[in-house]
C-alpha cells in the first residue's frame, strides 16, 4: 500500500495533462522521474483517472523498457554495454560494482535502497568509453578500480549528510 503522498503527487502531475488516454505516457514519465519508478498501484490509479483499463495502462508501460515497476536506489548507476564500451571491456566494471555492492542481475538494488545497478545498450557517450552514469551524471573512462572508488565516494556523501 502506497503512502497517500504518492497519490497526491500523481494528482498534481495529472493536472498538467488532459484527462485522456494520450496523456498516459507523459504522465507515467513524470511519475517515474518523481519516484525513480512507476509503482504498479499508482499506474492502476492513473488508469482509473484517465478512464482506461488497467490492462491497457500496463500494456503501454511494460512495452517501453525505460519504465520500471520496481523501486530503485537513490543512486542509479547505469553501465553502458554498447559496442564501444563492450569492446573496451565493460563486463569487469559491472562485475566490480556487483561485487562491491553485493548485487547481481537478479538483485539490482541494495537492501538499503541506496544503489541500483543497471546495464544499458548505449549511453550515447561512445567517445568517453567506458562510460557509466550515476543519476544521469556521466563518469568517463571508467575502470573497475574507479568504479569501486566511486562507490566509496558516494557512501561517504551519505555519511556526511
Amino acid at each position: 500500500m502506497l503512502d497517500k503522498s504518492y497519490y497526491t503527487r500523481a494528482d498534481e502531475i495529472m493536472l498538467d495533462y488532459p484527462p485522456e488516454e494520450r496523456s498516459l505516457i507523459p504522465i507515467i514519465q513524470d511519475i517515474q522521474e518523481q519516484f525513480s519508478y512507476v509503482p504498479p498501484e499508482l499506474l492502476s490509479y492513473v488508469a482509473r483517472r484517465l478512464d482506461i483499463s488497467e490492462a491497457r495502462a500496463f500494456s503501454v508501460a511494460s512495452f517501453y523498457v525505460n519504465f520500471s515497476f520496481s523501486a530503485k536506489g537513490k543512486y542509479i548507476i547505469k553501465v553502458c554495454d554498447g559496442t564501444a564500451c563492450h569492446v573496451r571491456k565493460s563486463a569487469p566494471i559491472l562485475e566490480a560494482l556487483y561485487k562491491e555492492l553485493g548485487l547481481s542481475r537478479e538483485k539490482p538494488t541494495t537492501d538499503d535502497a541506496l544503489f541500483t545497478v543497471e546495464t544499458v545498450s548505449c549511453l550515447g557517450a561512445c567517445g568517453l568509453a567506458h562510460a557509466v552514469t550515476v543519476n544521469e551524471h556521466v563518469h568517463p573512462q571508467m575502470t573497475p578500480e574507479k568504479a569501486v572508488a566511486m562507490i566509496a565516494e558516494l557512501r561517504g556523501e551519505e555519511h556526511a549528510s
